[in-house]
Protein backbone atom coordinates (compact mmCIF):
# COMPACT_ATOMS: atom_id res chain seq x y z
CA UNK A 1 0.00 0.00 0.00
CA UNK A 2 1.52 3.29 -0.96
CA UNK A 3 1.74 6.24 2.19
CA UNK A 4 -1.99 8.03 2.84
CA UNK A 5 -3.43 5.50 0.75
CA UNK A 6 -6.87 4.81 0.90
CA UNK A 7 -7.16 1.49 2.80
CA UNK A 8 -9.64 -0.18 0.51
CA UNK A 9 -8.12 1.44 -2.77
CA UNK A 10 -5.41 -1.53 -4.32
CA UNK A 11 -3.22 -0.65 -7.79
CA UNK A 12 -1.16 -2.18 -9.47
CA UNK A 13 2.36 -0.53 -9.72
CA UNK A 14 2.65 2.07 -12.80
CA UNK A 15 -1.56 1.65 -13.32
CA UNK A 16 -4.15 4.74 -13.35
CA UNK A 17 -6.80 4.31 -11.31
CA UNK A 18 -10.34 6.17 -10.35
CA UNK A 19 -11.06 6.26 -6.82
CA UNK A 20 -14.46 6.62 -6.77
CA UNK A 21 -15.36 10.35 -4.74
CA UNK A 22 -19.48 9.92 -3.84
CA UNK A 23 -19.42 13.64 -2.09
CA UNK A 24 -17.13 15.61 -4.63
CA UNK A 25 -18.50 16.42 -8.39
CA UNK A 26 -15.07 18.19 -9.36
CA UNK A 27 -14.04 15.62 -11.83
CA UNK A 28 -10.66 13.87 -10.11
CA UNK A 29 -7.81 11.53 -11.52
CA UNK A 30 -6.05 9.56 -9.04
CA UNK A 31 -2.90 8.20 -10.64
CA UNK A 32 -0.20 5.78 -8.93
CA UNK A 33 3.03 6.20 -7.99
CA UNK A 34 5.23 6.35 -5.27
CA UNK A 35 5.15 8.26 -1.89
CA UNK A 36 2.25 10.77 -0.56
CA UNK A 37 -0.86 11.86 -2.01
CA UNK A 38 -0.23 15.40 -4.43
CA UNK A 39 -2.98 17.23 -5.40
CA UNK A 40 -2.63 19.06 -8.67
CA UNK A 41 -4.79 22.02 -9.88
CA UNK A 42 -4.79 23.47 -13.07
CA UNK A 43 -5.67 27.17 -14.03
CA UNK A 44 -8.25 28.91 -16.06
CA UNK A 45 -8.85 27.55 -19.15
CA UNK A 46 -6.86 24.66 -18.85
CA UNK A 47 -7.36 20.84 -18.14
CA UNK A 48 -6.23 17.76 -16.76
CA UNK A 49 -3.81 18.02 -19.53
CA UNK A 50 -1.97 20.77 -18.43
CA UNK A 51 0.04 18.06 -16.08
CA UNK A 52 0.53 15.88 -18.76
CA UNK A 53 4.53 16.64 -19.22
CA UNK A 54 4.83 16.55 -15.36
CA UNK A 55 2.97 12.87 -14.29
CA UNK A 56 5.46 10.15 -15.28
CA UNK A 57 8.35 11.74 -13.44
CA UNK A 58 5.79 12.96 -10.23
CA UNK A 59 4.55 9.90 -9.60
CA UNK A 60 8.76 8.55 -8.98
CA UNK A 61 7.82 10.58 -5.29
CA UNK A 62 4.10 10.72 -4.89
CA UNK A 63 0.80 9.50 -5.92
CA UNK A 64 -1.01 12.48 -8.23
CA UNK A 65 -4.53 13.39 -7.66
CA UNK A 66 -5.45 16.06 -10.51
CA UNK A 67 -8.56 17.68 -10.14
CA UNK A 68 -10.63 19.54 -13.22
CA UNK A 69 -12.41 22.94 -11.77
CA UNK A 70 -15.96 23.58 -12.32
CA UNK A 71 -16.81 24.31 -15.99
CA UNK A 72 -13.32 22.46 -17.13
CA UNK A 73 -12.86 19.83 -19.21
CA UNK A 74 -14.66 16.94 -17.47
CA UNK A 75 -15.92 18.63 -14.58
CA UNK A 76 -19.58 19.78 -14.19
CA UNK A 77 -20.96 23.66 -14.00
CA UNK A 78 -23.07 23.81 -11.14
CA UNK A 79 -25.93 26.51 -11.18
CA UNK A 80 -24.83 27.42 -7.39
CA UNK A 81 -22.63 30.47 -7.71
CA UNK A 82 -21.53 29.55 -3.83
CA UNK A 83 -19.70 26.69 -5.04
CA UNK A 84 -17.51 28.68 -7.16
CA UNK A 85 -15.93 30.86 -4.36
CA UNK A 86 -12.40 29.95 -3.79
CA UNK A 87 -13.19 28.95 0.10
CA UNK A 88 -15.69 26.36 -1.63
CA UNK A 89 -12.95 24.67 -3.80
CA UNK A 90 -10.64 24.47 -0.61
CA UNK A 91 -14.12 22.91 1.68
CA UNK A 92 -14.04 20.57 -1.44
CA UNK A 93 -10.00 19.64 -1.88
CA UNK A 94 -10.69 18.86 1.87
CA UNK A 95 -13.37 16.79 0.88
CA UNK A 96 -11.05 14.87 -1.75
CA UNK A 97 -7.98 14.53 1.24
CA UNK A 98 -10.22 12.88 3.26
CA UNK A 99 -11.92 10.62 1.09
CA UNK A 100 -8.29 9.94 0.20
CA UNK A 101 -7.67 9.07 3.50
CA UNK A 102 -4.52 11.46 3.56
CA UNK A 103 -3.60 12.54 7.04
CA UNK A 104 -1.35 15.06 5.09
CA UNK A 105 -0.20 15.81 1.40
CA UNK A 106 1.59 18.14 -1.06
CA UNK A 107 -0.24 20.54 -3.23
CA UNK A 108 0.41 21.90 -6.42
CA UNK A 109 -1.12 25.45 -8.20
CA UNK A 110 -1.15 26.55 -11.55
CA UNK A 111 -1.91 30.02 -12.19
CA UNK A 112 -5.65 30.52 -11.01
CA UNK A 113 -5.09 27.14 -9.62
CA UNK A 114 -1.83 28.37 -7.21
CA UNK A 115 -4.41 30.70 -5.87
CA UNK A 116 -6.78 28.15 -4.97
CA UNK A 117 -4.08 25.97 -3.26
CA UNK A 118 -2.37 28.75 -1.88
CA UNK A 119 -5.58 29.58 -0.33
CA UNK A 120 -5.68 26.40 0.85
CA UNK A 121 -2.09 26.25 2.54
CA UNK A 122 -3.44 29.41 4.60
CA UNK A 123 -6.32 27.75 5.43
CA UNK A 124 -5.46 23.68 6.19
CA UNK A 125 -1.52 23.93 7.31
CA UNK A 126 -1.57 21.11 9.29
CA UNK A 127 -2.79 18.80 6.50
CA UNK A 128 0.29 19.99 4.15
CA UNK A 129 3.31 18.79 4.19
CA UNK A 130 4.53 21.41 1.71
CA UNK A 131 3.35 23.04 -1.35
CA UNK A 132 4.22 24.08 -4.98
CA UNK A 133 3.18 26.85 -7.03
CA UNK A 134 3.62 28.40 -10.84
CA UNK A 135 3.23 32.10 -11.87
CA UNK A 136 -0.13 33.05 -10.40
CA UNK A 137 -1.32 36.18 -11.16
CA UNK A 138 -4.39 36.01 -9.70
CA UNK A 139 -3.35 34.42 -6.18
CA UNK A 140 -0.53 37.62 -5.75
CA UNK A 141 -2.84 40.06 -7.53
CA UNK A 142 -2.55 43.97 -6.16
CA UNK A 143 -4.92 46.30 -6.04
CA UNK A 144 -4.57 47.31 -9.24
CA UNK A 145 -5.15 44.26 -10.43
CA UNK A 146 -8.24 43.48 -8.99
CA UNK A 147 -9.77 46.79 -10.07
CA UNK A 148 -8.88 45.72 -13.75
CA UNK A 149 -10.08 42.43 -13.38
CA UNK A 150 -13.29 43.70 -11.91
CA UNK A 151 -14.33 45.30 -14.97
CA UNK A 152 -12.78 43.06 -17.72
CA UNK A 153 -13.76 39.99 -15.81
CA UNK A 154 -17.47 41.02 -15.70
CA UNK A 155 -17.54 42.04 -19.55
CA UNK A 156 -15.65 38.71 -20.63
CA UNK A 157 -18.10 36.96 -18.48
CA UNK A 158 -21.58 38.29 -20.22
CA UNK A 159 -19.61 37.79 -23.80
CA UNK A 160 -19.21 33.97 -22.94
CA UNK A 161 -23.03 34.16 -21.76
CA UNK A 162 -24.11 35.32 -24.91
CA UNK A 163 -21.34 34.11 -27.50
CA UNK A 164 -21.18 30.61 -25.73
CA UNK A 165 -17.97 29.08 -27.25
CA UNK A 166 -16.87 31.42 -29.86
CA UNK A 167 -16.32 33.95 -27.41
CA UNK A 168 -14.30 31.39 -25.24
CA UNK A 169 -12.14 31.05 -28.28
CA UNK A 170 -11.70 34.84 -28.47
CA UNK A 171 -10.13 35.07 -25.06
CA UNK A 172 -6.48 35.71 -25.03
CA UNK A 173 -5.61 32.80 -22.60
CA UNK A 174 -7.27 30.22 -24.43
CA UNK A 175 -5.09 27.64 -25.58
CA UNK A 176 -5.69 27.78 -29.06
CA UNK A 177 -3.72 31.38 -29.17
CA UNK A 178 -0.77 29.94 -27.81
CA UNK A 179 2.62 29.68 -29.57
CA UNK A 180 5.09 28.64 -27.02
CA UNK A 181 3.55 25.57 -25.94
CA UNK A 182 4.98 21.92 -27.41
CA UNK A 183 2.77 20.81 -30.37
CA UNK A 184 1.66 17.74 -28.42
CA UNK A 185 0.57 19.87 -25.29
CA UNK A 186 -1.32 22.09 -27.15
CA UNK A 187 -3.33 19.37 -28.51
CA UNK A 188 -3.77 17.66 -25.82
CA UNK A 189 -5.23 21.22 -23.95
CA UNK A 190 -7.25 21.97 -27.10
CA UNK A 191 -9.02 18.64 -26.66
CA UNK A 192 -9.29 19.76 -23.01
CA UNK A 193 -10.79 23.17 -24.07
CA UNK A 194 -13.58 21.32 -26.42
CA UNK A 195 -15.23 20.33 -23.13
CA UNK A 196 -15.34 23.58 -21.19
CA UNK A 197 -19.03 24.39 -20.52
CA UNK A 198 -19.25 28.39 -21.10
CA UNK A 199 -21.58 28.82 -18.51
CA UNK A 200 -19.16 27.50 -16.18
CA UNK A 201 -16.62 29.54 -16.96
CA UNK A 202 -18.67 32.46 -17.05
CA UNK A 203 -19.06 31.76 -13.42
CA UNK A 204 -15.60 31.16 -12.94
CA UNK A 205 -15.10 34.63 -14.36
CA UNK A 206 -17.64 36.20 -12.13
CA UNK A 207 -16.91 34.23 -8.64
CA UNK A 208 -13.54 32.58 -8.39
CA UNK A 209 -11.20 34.51 -10.44
CA UNK A 210 -12.81 38.05 -8.37
CA UNK A 211 -12.28 36.31 -5.09
CA UNK A 212 -9.06 34.49 -5.72
CA UNK A 213 -6.37 37.20 -4.75
CA UNK A 214 -4.92 36.36 -1.41
CA UNK A 215 -1.45 38.84 -1.29
CA UNK A 216 -2.44 40.66 1.76
CA UNK A 217 -2.57 37.11 3.47
CA UNK A 218 0.94 35.17 2.18
CA UNK A 219 2.88 36.56 4.78
CA UNK A 220 0.94 34.10 7.41
CA UNK A 221 2.04 31.06 5.33
CA UNK A 222 3.68 28.88 7.74
CA UNK A 223 4.27 25.46 5.29
CA UNK A 224 7.51 24.85 3.19
CA UNK A 225 6.45 26.56 -0.24
CA UNK A 226 8.16 26.19 -3.73
CA UNK A 227 7.64 28.53 -6.69
CA UNK A 228 8.50 27.32 -9.85
CA UNK A 229 8.68 30.70 -11.98
CA UNK A 230 8.31 31.27 -15.93
CA UNK A 231 10.66 33.88 -16.26
CA UNK A 232 9.84 35.40 -19.57
CA UNK A 233 6.47 36.69 -18.22
CA UNK A 234 7.38 39.85 -17.18
CA UNK A 235 4.02 40.92 -15.99
CA UNK A 236 4.77 38.01 -13.53
CA UNK A 237 8.43 39.90 -12.83
CA UNK A 238 7.05 42.10 -9.94
CA UNK A 239 5.19 39.00 -8.45
CA UNK A 240 7.88 37.12 -8.00
CA UNK A 241 9.75 39.91 -5.69
CA UNK A 242 6.38 40.21 -3.90
CA UNK A 243 6.46 36.03 -3.10
CA UNK A 244 10.05 36.18 -1.97
CA UNK A 245 9.93 39.30 0.24
CA UNK A 246 6.34 38.36 1.86
CA UNK A 247 6.55 34.19 2.09
CA UNK A 248 8.16 33.45 4.61
CA UNK A 249 11.27 31.07 3.39
CA UNK A 250 9.85 30.51 0.41
CA UNK A 251 12.45 28.69 -2.07
CA UNK A 252 12.35 29.93 -6.16
CA UNK A 253 13.53 28.17 -8.84
CA UNK A 254 13.65 29.85 -12.16
CA UNK A 255 13.12 28.25 -15.69
CA UNK A 256 13.23 30.26 -19.19
CA UNK A 257 9.98 29.95 -19.87
CA UNK A 258 6.66 31.92 -20.05
CA UNK A 259 3.23 31.42 -17.93
CA UNK A 260 2.98 27.46 -18.49
CA UNK A 261 6.22 27.16 -17.07
CA UNK A 262 6.05 23.66 -16.31
CA UNK A 263 4.52 22.57 -19.63
CA UNK A 264 7.26 24.81 -21.27
CA UNK A 265 10.55 24.08 -19.15
CA UNK A 266 8.80 20.40 -18.14
CA UNK A 267 12.43 19.47 -17.10
CA UNK A 268 13.17 22.31 -14.70
CA UNK A 269 9.64 22.20 -13.00
CA UNK A 270 9.58 18.14 -12.55
CA UNK A 271 13.74 17.89 -11.40
CA UNK A 272 12.51 20.85 -8.73
CA UNK A 273 9.11 19.59 -7.44
CA UNK A 274 10.83 16.35 -7.39
CA UNK A 275 13.84 17.07 -5.48
CA UNK A 276 11.91 19.54 -3.64
CA UNK A 277 9.29 16.72 -2.43
CA UNK A 278 12.05 14.08 -1.87
CA UNK A 279 13.61 16.65 0.57
CA UNK A 280 10.21 17.69 2.81
CA UNK A 281 8.90 13.49 2.15
CA UNK A 282 12.67 12.72 4.57
CA UNK A 283 11.97 15.30 7.09
CA UNK A 284 8.38 14.72 7.46
CA UNK A 285 9.38 10.94 8.20
CA UNK A 286 12.28 11.82 10.34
Amino acid sequence: MYPGMHPNATLRPGAFAMIELRKITLHTDVHAGNGPFLLLVHGFLSGRSQWGPNLEALSRVCRPVVVELWGHGRSPSPDDAALYHPDAYIEAFEQLRQKLGAARWFICGQSLGGALTLRYSLTHPERLMAQIFTNSNAGLADAEWIAARRTSAQQQAEAIEQNGRDALEALPVHPIHSRRLPAEAKAALLEDAALHDPRGIARTLRYTTLNAPVAERVRDIRVPTLLVCGERERRFAPRRVFAECEIPGLKVVGAEAGHAVNIEAAEVFNRAAIDFIRRLESSHIR
